[in-house]
């Protein structure tokens, strides 16, 4: 399961060949997302896990789990931002219900990322979803 906003990063994957090319449209992605206010950098919103600073603010529209999930994010390394964009386009707009069926995995393998990213970013971006995936969990009980 992906969103549109996910498929089309996939599909600009898919027509870059070379993985620097790749690796820039990620931090381009991360360039775009909208200013993340500094009030929301504290302990609350960090993510634990994370080589860089990784902060991730949950919006939750409704109750239960049809309620739809979205969050800001940022962190002070460029990459992690982007992997940020990336996450958000992977799970913005879906239902608390749908967030938990997300192979984030299989996902995020379609796009290299995990032939590419080091241990520590790799480590970073699972606790990113992990995070997501208990803040959607949690709203949806």
């Amino acid at each position: 399961m992906a969103t549109p906003a996910f498929e089309d990063i996939a599909d600009t994957f898919a027509f870059l060949d070379d993985w620097e090319d790749r690796y820039r449209h990620v931090i381009e992605l991360g360039k775009a997302m909208p200013p993340f206010d500094d009030a929301f950098r504290v302990p609350a919103t960090k993510v634990d896990g994370c080589a860089s600073q990784v902060w991730i603010l949950p919006r939750i529209e409704g109750q239960g789990p049809a309620a739809r999930f979205d969050f800001a994010g940022d962190s002070d390394a460029m990459i992690v931002r982007g992997l940020i964009a990336v996450l958000h386009a992977l799970y913005s707009g879906l239902t608390l219900a749908e967030v938990g069926q997300v192979d984030a995995a299989a996902e995020l393998g379609r796009l290299g990322l995990d032939q590419h990213l080091s241990s520590q970013r790799s480590n970073g971006l699972r606790a990113m979803v992990e995070r997501i995936r208990r803040v959607a969990a949690e709203a949806a009980a």
